[in-house]
């Protein structure tokens, strides 16, 4: 009897855990309810959203189509960057997935009970709402709920867009790419320093051709170095607009910020290309032929410790910009983008140079061979190019307009295979220890460091005492 009574409970036991395992095992079947997919799951046509809003851990934001345009409902004034937006609806136009899991019970283990993300789209006639659970670090995919029961991973993640604030989404103002425009015309600067240089076509107004920008001193055209131009207007295009204090400035935050008086202002007028004639960043006006001149306008404060604030022409987004980027655009004085080079020819244009050293002259020709200036003298052509090497490297330490008051060192004049470029007579005197004044057709112009002298002093001795 007992051994009867065992056997029955041995077999209820057996029996339930029959029940258990046998239920155990749909529950894990309907857990691992996974299949890959390429189904679209989702089609919003973007220009039927008349509303987006999202809410995650950085905060909720909501906006509003009106008459074609987007705005941010908190604030009418923000100006809201409508492609940002473009590009987050972009997103829904095909929602496709990689892995779908149906009927889901459990939300939670997903992350879905409680979404990191929660985005909402409507238009007049549906809304849709996206929640974005946890990110699978195995598939590298984040799970996302419709609403439809299903669960799905989607390789394109939501959250790369929607896990923003506001500042992600302001239009900031445009800077050219001076580099890419068909014309700069002219370039003026006012403030702490000044500028008025002038595109001009160089026939003969200096002896480099390279030479396009041109400033008038003196009732003289005195060319700027144009691989300096292009240097400081790539710094000014570099600019980071990225962090702004404030996108609605009133005349109070102007003179806050220093920019009711600004201590640096440029101007660049220039002429875009035809495919980027639709390009606005400032002031316009017609000219002839059909094309468009446009002005940039760029206003910077004073430095406030280390930083400084600009302003794009009347724009009412003010940008705090960082000491070393303040320093590069305001960089845009006379002597900053004039030739620093004393001889700011091309050698290979230059037929001979007198030099006049110890009170005796000497000429000594230049001519191009295979692609190379060589030197000679007395007819005997010259090894190595140290003559030529120490003019190319005479620059100046700075520019000065002190008269010479000391011995002259060495002096020359350089004669041109062209006669359009006059002769160009180049002096360096003694200053001081450490540099030369040099004058170039009798008037001051910079001190250069002196053992570059003593380099092309040498380098004459060479060749002339043979």
């Amino acid at each position: 009897m007992k051994r009867t009574k065992k056997l029955y409970i041995l077999l209820g036991v057996l029996v339930v855990i029959c029940i258990a395992t046998f239920a155990l095992s749909k529950t894990e079947e309907k857990k691992e309810n996974i299949k890959n997919s390429d189904k679209t799951v989702l089609k919003v046509d973007s220009d039927s959203v008349n509303k987006i809003s999202w809410k995650s851990s950085l905060g909720s934001l909501a906006f509003e189509k009106k008459d074609g345009t987007w705005t941010y409902n908190d604030d009418a004034n923000f100006p809201v960057d409508q492609d940002k937006i473009a590009e987050r609806l972009k997103l829904f136009k095909e929602f496709g997935v990689t892995f779908e899991i149906e009927d889901v019970d459990d939300y939670g283990q997903y992350g879905l009970d409680n979404p990191e993300c929660t985005i909402t789209l409507e238009t007049d006639d549906e809304t849709y709402e996206i929640s974005l659970g946890d990110y699978s670090t195995m598939d590298s995919q984040r799970y996302v709920s419709i609403g439809d029961g299903n669960v799905y991973l989607v390789k394109n993640d939501p959250m790369d867009s929607f896990d923003v604030t506001i500042d992600a989404l302001v239009k900031n103002d445009e800077i050219p790419n001076f580099n890419q425009v068909e014309k700069i015309s002219e370039i003026k600067v006012s403030g702490s320093t000044s500028l008025d240089a002038k595109y001009k076509e160089n026939d003969g107004l200096s002896d480099n051709e390279d030479d396009i920008y041109f400033v008038n001193k003196d009732k003289e055209e005195q060319p700027l170095d144009t691989n300096l131009v292009k240097t400081y207007l790539n710094n000014v295009n570099a600019l980071n607009l990225g962090t702004y204090v404030t996108y609605n400035a009133t005349d109070e935050e102007l003179v806050k910020y220093g920019l009711d008086e600004p201590q640096y202002n440029l101007e660049v007028k220039y002429t875009p290309k035809s495919e980027d004639s639709s390009e606005d960043s400032g002031d316009s006006t017609d000219s002839e032929a059909g094309s468009s001149e446009k002005t940039f306008i760029l206003h910077v404060s004073a430095k406030q410790d280390d930083k400084a604030y600009v302003r794009i022409g009347d724009s009412k987004i003010i940008y705090e910009i960082p000491e070393d980027e303040y320093k590069n655009v305001t960089d845009g004085s006379y002597d900053s983008l004039r030739h620093k080079s004393v001889v700011t020819a091309d050698l290979s244009d230059v037929d001979s140079v007198k030099v006049t050293l110890e009170d005796k002259d000497y000429t000594i020709d230049l001519s191009e061979k295979k692609g190379d200036v060589v030197s000679t003298y007395d007819g005997e052509e010259i090894e190595g190019t140290d003559f030529t090497d120490a003019l190319k490297a005479l620059k100046a330490s700075d520019f000065t307009s002190e008269e010479p008051s000391e011995k002259e060192e060495i002096s020359f004049t350089l004669h041109y295979n062209d006669d359009k470029y006059p002769e160009k007579e180049v002096k360096i005197y003694r200053y001081d220890g450490t540099n030369c004044l040099v004058t170039i057709d009798g008037k001051s112009i910079s001190l250069v460091k002196r053992n570059l002298v003593v380099d092309l002093t040498e380098a004459v001795n060479a060749i002339v005492l043979k």
